[in-house]
């Protein structure tokens, strides 16, 4: 069609060329071009893009075909789901994980039911934010900072996280969201520095430890994420409860580390933050900023890789904008996966996946957009089945 399109306008008389000023002429061109590119695919396949796009967090520690998390996963060909290991308004209530027997029958079952390939997730950082925790029955893993602090050398720390990774394996998990490479520059913060999730505050040293994890992982074919990007490390506040204000806390050596492994081309993930920054962008927090996402990481430290959300659901997001807001800013932003935990309000997908189709159909949100987000996702699954 678009060979049409081009010979027809080649076929103007001479005389209508001649009054076509040659920049008209070009545009003219080239709305042919994007009108030719602008066709959707059927609404079914475009739900199948939107759902690869989805990360979700479900309610069973166990399922079967009947379950509604399968049911999702299949209609909607969902890219991952995300485990926990007790409710975050009821710690005292176990969700997915219980023990090592029923965490393998239950991530087996996913595997087996879900019609294509399953990314399945969990934060297993070591330390205080380890969802496979030793009461359960699983192997304990230091904190960054308690590695950081270990007089020995790195062949040891590498003996510490594959024997972190191989328990992920073993357990049927096959992406962790670590390491942290947040700073350790403000002791008042009590997510990053209070939990003891930061190797610490030389940049150098930060790369080079979580190289280290994310070279265990890749052992065992499970995919790492660096978290959280443009850095967490300085903040004052928890993006889980609310509004996250860096302005005047954070600095550019924030960005260091991610720099150094970008330069490794093994850095397949990079969670955003939910944290507002006005010296990037004066308007949007992180994880909605196309300054920070697109601009920033994409564009001037060359990161090609996938862009993930922290969860779309905490506080410092919920609280000042609406689904459709929040899924249009982010996807435009350079966001490819949005993370839905459900830990802190529960999304039904139908609602979701139709508020994202309106959003493309109306061109809110560019179809190239999720051609790209796609193809990136798609990338993330060669050899990870």
């Amino acid at each position: 069609m678009l060979v049409l399109y081009v010979k027809m306008v080649l076929r103007l008389s001479n005389q209508v060329q001649e009054a076509i000023n040659i920049k008209l002429f070009l545009v003219l061109l080239l709305s042919i071009l994007t009108l030719s590119g602008a066709e959707l695919p059927s609404d079914d396949k475009l739900k199948k893009m939107i759902g690869h796009m989805l990360l979700i967090g479900f309610l069973n520690k166990t399922v079967d075909k009947n379950s509604q998390i399968i049911k999702d996963i299949n209609k909607y060909e969902i890219g991952g789901v995300i485990l926990f290991d007790v409710f975050y308004h009821n710690r005292a209530e176990n969700k997915n994980i219980q023990n090592p027997q029923q965490v393998k029958l239950l991530t087996s079952q996913l595997k087996k039911l879900s019609n294509k390939p399953l990314i399945i997730r969990i934060d297993q950082e070591g330390g205080k934010v380890a969802r496979l925790k030793a009461k359960y029955g699983f192997e304990v893993t230091p904190s960054a900072k308690f590695i950081s602090k270990l007089n020995v050398d790195n062949e040891e720390i590498v003996i510490i996280y594959k024997n972190l990774a191989k328990m992920l394996k073993e357990n049927g998990i096959n992406c962790n969201f670590a390491p942290v490479v947040d700073l350790a520059v403000n002791p008042e913060n009590k997510v990053i520095y209070g939990l003891d999730r930061s190797y610490g505050s030389d940049p150098q040293k930060v790369a080079e430890y979580a190289e280290l994890f994310m070279e265990a992982l890749e052992d065992e074919n499970i995919l790492s994420v660096l978290k959280h990007f443009p850095g967490h490390g300085s903040s004052l506040g928890d993006s889980h409860k609310g509004f996250v204000d860096i302005t005047n806390t954070w600095t550019k050596e924030e960005l260091e580390p991610y720099k150094e492994l970008i330069k490794t081309n093994n850095v397949k993930m990079i969670m955003t933050a939910h944290v507002f920054n006005a010296n990037l962008d004066k308007k949007y927090p992180a994880t909605l900023s196309y300054n920070v996402n697109t601009k920033l990481l994409r564009q001037e430290m060359k990161y090609n890789g996938v862009i993930i959300s922290d969860d779309l659901q905490m506080g410092a997001i919920r609280e000042h904008y609406n689904l459709k807001e929040i899924v249009t800013l982010s996807i435009n932003s350079g966001v490819d996966i949005l993370l839905f935990g459900n830990q802190l309000s529960n999304q039904n997908i139908d609602v979701l996946v139709d508020i994202i189709l309106a959003q493309v159909k109306n061109g809110d949100i560019k179809i190239q957009r999720i051609i790209d987000s796609n193809k990136r996702i798609s990338a993330l699954h060669v050899g990870n089945k």
